[in-house]
């Protein structure tokens, strides 16, 4: 069977598959990335990882993988395959496209690479096989430990000039607020993020263990102290869409990542807070994402197959 390497790096894990021509995942596993023990064993990690699949896919199907992509946070440069920062991991201008490509050579035979930034490729995958099929104009929104976008336009991600197209997390919400990782004040995601309302709900609930879907429950279970946190989160959030609401005027605002496991909880403060502050524009459809935790992993193998069609037409 023909089938393609995915991998998704986050912050402390990784996602790999194997996946089909048409986006079924043949084949899942997960590893720790091993930041703890620095960047050269997290970029160590990464190529064992891509090697078990390409043997994996070898061992089931006979048959050598076709192309791989692979999805990292930062900043990253996909024309030329470079990770160019990522403060989590530590590395800096990565070649890992040619690092994986030269990894999963076949008797000197390279083997094609797609690199892609994580939530950009979730988000395309959102567009072609999730919540945004179909749609013409999106904004995906993953809550995560930070907050970052994608903006969909017919079926493709919009990577902007210098590749920081969909960075909402770093929408100024709170003039002069919390210090953000990036270097400004008041960023959304030091609101809004999971992150965010788990170390809100910690110091509200005096529980240092507390995380986002704790609070979550205590919203459902009528907890005022949580209900306040989870309100100035929600509050942020709908400020946030509606400013790219004014600027982007997507139809439909997919919002993924671990906040939106919490279903209404989440999602009928801020559809309300949405048409709150609405004025001229027309008000988005709020949708959940519906690939969750998989999208990295399809959208990398989208991202590798799509790399393979470009080498047929070109």
């Amino acid at each position: 069977m023909k089938h393609v390497i995915a991998l998704d790096v986050g912050g402390t894990g990784m996602k790999a598959a194997l996946v089909a021509q048409d986006g079924a995942l043949l084949h899942v596993e997960r590893r720790s990335t091993g930041r703890e023990h620095g960047t050269d064993a997290v970029v160590a990690a990464i190529l064992d990882f891509a090697a078990h699949l390409r043997d994996e896919g070898l061992r089931r199907y006979g048959t050598a993988a076709s192309a791989a992509g692979v999805a990292v946070p930062g900043t990253i440069d996909a024309e030329h395959g470079i990770a160019v920062f990522s403060a989590n991991l530590g590395w800096r201008d990565l070649p890992m496209r040619q690092l994986l490509s030269t990894r999963l050579s076949d008797h000197g035979e390279a083997l094609p690479v797609a690199l892609g930034h994580d939530v950009r490729t979730g988000a395309l995958a959102e567009a072609r096989i999730g919540a945004g099929q179909g749609v013409d104009r999106f904004l995906f929104v993953a809550l995560g430990t930070g907050i970052a976008g994608g903006i969909g336009i017919d079926g493709r991600i919009e990577a902007g000039a210098h590749g920081n197209a969909g960075e909402i997390g770093h929408v100024i919400v709170r003039p002069g607020g919390r210090d953000c990782g990036c270097g400004a004040r008041g960023c959304l995601e030091t609101v809004a993020s999971a992150s965010a309302v788990s170390r809100a709900w910690a110091e509200a609930s005096g529980d240092p263990d507390a995380d986002g879907a704790d609070c979550a429950r205590a919203v459902e279970a009528g907890d005022k102290r949580a209900i306040e946190v989870w309100s100035e989160a929600v509050a942020a959030l709908a400020d946030g869409i509606v400013f790219a609401q004014s600027l982007l005027d997507p139809r439909t605002v997919i919002i993924g990542g671990g906040l939106a496991e919490a279903g209404d909880t989440l999602f009928t403060p801020l559809r309300e807070a949405v048409q709150e502050r609405i004025t001229f524009q027309v008000p988005p459809v709020l949708v959940p994402a519906m690939l969750k935790d998989t999208a990295g992993c399809l959208g990398a193998g989208l991202l590798a197959w799509d790399l393979l069609s470009l080498e047929v037409t070109a």
